[in-house]
């Protein structure tokens, strides 16, 4: 696990194990209020290859490469996943691939850019809409996501941070939108799935994690008000109860 950031804290050493996922130009320290309300459990947060503490490991153009990384990360040891907009597919693939080893999943607006019904004007696709530098690509992503306002009021470090994490957004990005299979077929999902989005959120968000709901054997929706697709800034604490939602559907062994 050298080459990547991993915290792991709350709990007993024997305590059931969720592990975090974050979504693009994103970091592990954005589940760290959820993890302080899920202080019973035993809470694995990790900065993804090319972002954060992680930026040294370099971008991937294989998103089987992202599933490997959590792979390495869950081990043997069963876990539910809590994955955050990008970090929601790859769960949702490693769980498809490693049945065994994925007790139940969170999945908050986890995108679908390889389905025909994805809209082409997502700030994913904005990014990478013309032949731009990595770099300005990423701030256009968080100009995208954040409004500019913000994204000019963010100390001029986190703005060289946030920049320098490029090469993994564009990487990443063209990986999820490869031509061949999808990252995982909902309708393959053996296990739980909490499928959830904000009332705030984007429509082909909601929409999306409408057809995860209806499409996992084992989906349910979930509907955080007030909520846009940053909740796990603004809405620590419903993102904890959907964790523990996703603990109570975990089937017993056997």
């Amino acid at each position: 696990m050298g080459h990547l950031f991993v915290t792991e804290h709350g709990g007993s050493p024997g305590a059931l194990r969720v592990v975090c996922v974050h979504g693009s130009l994103d970091r592990s320290a954005a589940f760290a209020r959820t993890g302080r309300l899920l202080a019973d459990f035993r809470v694995v947060r990790y900065d993804r290859r090319g972002y954060g503490r992680s930026l040294a490991a370099g971008p991937s153009d294989r998103f089987d490469d992202q599933v490997d990384d959590l792979a390495e990360i869950v081990g043997e040891t069963p876990s539910v996943l809590v994955g955050h907009s990008l970090g929601g597919v790859v769960a949702l693939a490693f769980a498809q691939r490693h049945p065994g080893l994925t007790l139940s999943v969170v999945a908050y607006e986890a995108p679908m850019p390889w389905d025909a019904s994805w809209p082409s004007l997502t700030a994913g696709s904005a990014a990478m809409s013309a032949e731009v530098d990595p770099a300005d690509a990423a701030e256009r992503f968080m100009r995208r996501m954040i409004g500019d306002q913000r994204w000019e009021a963010l100390p001029v470090g986190t703005r060289q941070q946030r920049r320098a994490e490029g090469p993994a957004l564009v990487a990443e990005l063209r990986a999820v939108r490869a031509p061949g299979p999808a990252p995982y077929v909902a309708e393959g999902l053996v296990i739980p799935v909490v499928a959830a989005h904000g009332t705030e959120s984007a429509p082909h968000h909601q929409a999306g994690t409408r057809h995860l709901a209806e499409r996992a054997p084992k989906g349910e929706l979930h509907v955080v008000e007030g909520a846009g697709h940053g909740v796990t800034l603004t809405h620590p604490g419903a993102l904890a109860d959907l964790t523990r939602r996703a603990v109570a559907l975990v089937e017993p062994p056997g």
